[in-house]
């Protein structure tokens, strides 16, 4: 591997602004990567958060991959899921193990946790993601639903 894995720690407010801004680019999406950032007190609570995992994959300094998932404490047993949120690399990088490297240490940050299970999205069409799941892990065909806030 020419490149690392690496927990973003408090203090990485920068390291977070290049993720965000990674994931910006990649899912073409700055109006909610972008477009209204944080405040540096709400991320360093985040990077301070043990249940919130922002991983990045960094190859001579820069941010070539990134993914973000959330520890979910289950009620029906003593244990804990991590959801996927978020997971994205650089085109240049792509088909070079780095998504695969990035789940790998999220694997091993949820064996620490006791984590039951890890957990992700892809939507339909999107084949790269699909096999990389695939190759990972077992599929579940199911449907997901946004249901907004009560107003």
């Amino acid at each position: 591997m020419s490149f690392s894995v690496e927990r973003l720690q408090a203090g990485d407010i920068a390291r977070f602004r290049a993720m965000n801004a990674l994931f910006a680019a990649v899912f073409e999406d700055p109006d909610s990567y972008a477009a209204a950032p944080p405040s540096d007190a709400y991320v360093e609570a985040l990077l301070r958060n043990e249940t919130v995992f922002p991983l990045v994959a960094i190859e001579q300094g820069e941010i070539i991959g990134a993914l973000v998932a959330y520890e979910l404490v289950k009620f029906e047993q003593a244990r804990s899921e991590i959801y996927i949120y978020d997971l994205a690399v650089s085109e240049a990088h792509r088909r070079q193990g780095v998504a695969t490297a990035l789940i790998q240490r999220l694997r091993e940050l949820a064996a620490e946790r006791g984590a039951w299970v890890l957990y992700v999205q892809a939507d339909y069409g999107d084949e790269p993601a699909i096999a990389l799941y695939t190759k990972l892990g077992r599929r579940e065909d199911v449907m997901h639903f946004d249901i907004d806030p009560a107003k």
